[in-house]
């Protein structure tokens, strides 16, 4: 599959480094990548944090990144003003407010890891 084998150098890279844990934010290419990059970093039994619940809903470990659905309403509330007469250049540059966790206990058994309780109780999702 052409996804993967634009994975290889960069996963060899890690294990030649011995990457201890993986960090992948979301930009197009690692979303076109992301069950390559999931399935790669399962089978190098590498923990990996993703930004969107998205990748750990198919099989990563842990997401944790801004609220995509909130950056949406927020970005709603823009346009409002822009369509009642705001300046765009007038509105202040926001910050995320709003964060999501989800944790993946069956990807975290299969790595050998044990996810803290007080970990567990503060993600907005636990996929069992």
């Amino acid at each position: 599959m052409q996804s993967r084998r634009l994975l290889v150098r960069p996963f060899a890279a890690m294990t030649a480094g011995r990457a201890e844990a993986l960090y992948v934010d979301l930009n197009p290419r690692t979303g076109n990548l992301a069950q390559a990059i999931i399935d790669l970093a399962a089978r190098q039994r590498l923990p990996a944090i993703y930004e969107t619940k998205g990748f750990v809903e198919s099989g990563g470990l842990i997401a944790y990144g801004p609220s995509v659905p909130d950056l949406y309403r927020r970005a709603a509330g823009y346009v409002d003003r822009i369509f009642k007469g705001a300046k765009p250049a007038d509105l202040p540059v926001q910050q995320p407010a709003k964060f999501d966790m989800a944790v993946n206990l069956k990807t975290a058994k299969a790595l050998g890891l044990a996810i803290p309780q007080d970990l567990l109780l503060r993600a907005d999702q636990v996929i069992q």
